[in-house]
């Protein structure tokens, strides 16, 4: 559309500055889903990730990007076209609720390994360290920020749906192991799994505090790193040799 104006939308929506991996790509799903078939939807976005993200996400499940341009303060606007048939957003859902999640780990030396996740790689130590300083973190800390993650990018994103202004969110993951000496053979036969989780979720934002309380507690109930721990899911190990 090069050289033509871009036409008026049907919808907006204010991503603000989540990106696409953080509850943006569920915002849209949720704003083109009452448009008709070819209906426009306007984001805008103040993240700038979403520039690269939102054109694969697009050529990905069908919809169409007509353009983007500059969007005041709002940021860069993106003009979404809604593809053909609701029936297809609806198989759109339907993979993703099939989609399975994965990680290849490599022993790197020592007690450090690779985990590769899609186009990322981190390391990872030992399962848990009492050191104050190591070369990578231990699996332990990496479960906690899971668990912290996913709650500030689904609270983030329950608040910007609700239209309450968001100006600071942090949160804090603890845990005490039942029996961490237990993972080395030692220490009886409790096992060497976390007794609990504590999580200190620090807030500014507008919005009635009983409100706020009821989406703070949705985003727990629905987060599912959290659900994932509390309804223990079960391990399927298979192993060979090579």
């Amino acid at each position: 559309m090069a050289g033509e104006p871009l036409p008026r939308p049907d919808a907006t929506l204010d991503g603000g500055e989540l990106d696409c991996g953080s509850g943006l790509l569920l915002l849209i799903r949720n704003a083109l889903e009452p448009l008709a078939a070819g209906g426009i939807l306007l984001v805008t976005s103040r993240e700038g990730s979403v520039k690269e993200d939102l054109p694969a996400w697009c050529r990905m499940v069908g919809h169409a990007l007509l353009g983007t341009g500059e969007a005041g303060a709002a940021g860069t606007g993106f003009w979404l076209q809604k593809k053909g048939a609701d029936a297809e957003l609806a198989g759109d859902l339907a993979r993703a609720r099939d989609f399975v999640w994965s990680a290849r780990t490599r022993w790197k030396q020592g007690l450090e390994s690779r985990v590769t996740v899609r186009n990322h790689e981190l390391a990872v130590g030992q399962p848990a360290s009492f050191d104050t300083r190591d070369a990578a973190p231990a699996a332990l800390e990496l479960l906690l920020g899971a668990v912290g993650g996913a709650l500030s990018a689904g609270l983030a994103w329950r608040l910007s749906r609700e239209g309450l202004a968001l100006r600071a969110l942090e949160v804090v993951v603890k845990g005490r192991s039942r029996n961490i000496l237990a993972f080395l053979g030692l220490g009886g036969d409790e096992h060497s799994g976390l007794a609990g989780l504590d999580v200190q979720i620090y807030l500014d934002c507008d919005g009635e505090q009983e409100r706020l309380d009821a989406l703070v507690r949705e985003t727990v109930a629905r987060c599912p790193v959290t659900n994932s721990l509390v309804h223990g899911a079960p391990v399927a190990l298979h192993w060979r040799s090579i």
